[in-house]
């Protein structure tokens, strides 16, 4: 479903909008890394900010080595290698659809139905009878990627017709080196809308929104993190906010679409639907 980004740093990233040519893939390019280098590595000319070749042989002097050790040796008090590092995004998004409350409800209900064909091209295998391993592709930047999956169940609504989205392990998936927390809420309200056409009368529409809190727990390789914190972690949390801004649009224009399909509605043209 389309987001709206809570306001940060990280979501005004300008390499954030283009990244990546498919929609399952999610790669920062070379000319995207080199500006994101040049945004948050200017102004410092410490080796230890610089990208390393992950192949390339040890280099530099014992003052070197032994200065790079201890920013990350655990007795220092900083951040230890085996350590992870966590990105955040918190967003709220909606979607309009053209039906009452009850009728959206039970085609969410039946998500067995359309989640799947929806969340197309990214994978979504079922757990259980609630849940999907919904599977993006490959995230990654400066020489490190993911093969990114979360298991999420899709929890049924309570009483205030609000439905949850919460993390559940994967089945038999070995250790992935990283982690996801993934947290969202949606709300279901039902409106009258004006239909303003030459006959007047109203219709009833049901608005959906939602907000996502997630955190991705990442662990690196050492190569990656001789990198400043500050560019692992701003690089980190745009390449997380575009990937879920990338998977939320495409699954709110497919839903909405598969919804009013299914249910043969068609919409007014004067009626503008958010997605």
């Amino acid at each position: 479903m389309q987001q709206e980004p809570i306001p940060s740093t990280a979501n005004q990233d300008s390499y954030q909008e283009d990244m990546g040519e498919n929609d399952s893939d999610f790669l920062l390019t070379s000319e995207q890394e080199a500006a994101m280098m040049a945004t948050y590595g200017s102004g410092t000319e410490d080796h230890r900010f610089e990208l390393p070749d992950p192949d390339a042989p040890p280099v530099g002097d014992a003052t070197e080595k032994s200065s790079l050790a201890s920013d990350r040796d655990p007795q220092s008090g900083d951040k230890a290698k085996s350590d992870k590092t966590a990105f955040h995004n918190n967003y709220v998004g909606y979607m309009d659809l053209f039906a009452d409350k009850q009728t959206v409800m039970k085609y969410l209900d039946a998500h067995q139905g359309w989640f799947r064909r929806c969340a197309h091209p990214f994978k979504a295998d079922p757990i259980g009878t609630t849940g999907y391993a919904m599977g993006v592709g490959q995230v990654g930047a400066m020489g490190f990627q993911v093969d990114a999956r979360v298991g999420l169940d899709l929890l049924p609504p309570d009483e205030n017709s609000t439905y949850r989205i919460v993390t559940i392990p994967i089945p038999n998936q070995p250790p992935q080196g990283y982690e996801v927390d993934f947290q969202a809420e949606m709300r279901l309200e039902e409106k009258t809308v004006d239909l303003q056409s030459g006959s007047g009368g109203t219709a009833i529409m049901t608005s959906i929104e939602w907000d996502l809190n997630i955190v991705v727990s990442l662990q690196f390789p050492p190569f990656i993190l001789r990198l400043s914190q500050d560019i692992l972690q701003k690089t980190g949390d745009g390449v997380l906010g575009f990937v879920v801004k990338r998977v939320s649009k495409s699954l709110t224009a497919k839903v909405q679409d598969d919804f009013h399909k299914t249910h043969a509605i068609k919409v007014p043209k004067q009626i503008k639907l958010r997605r």
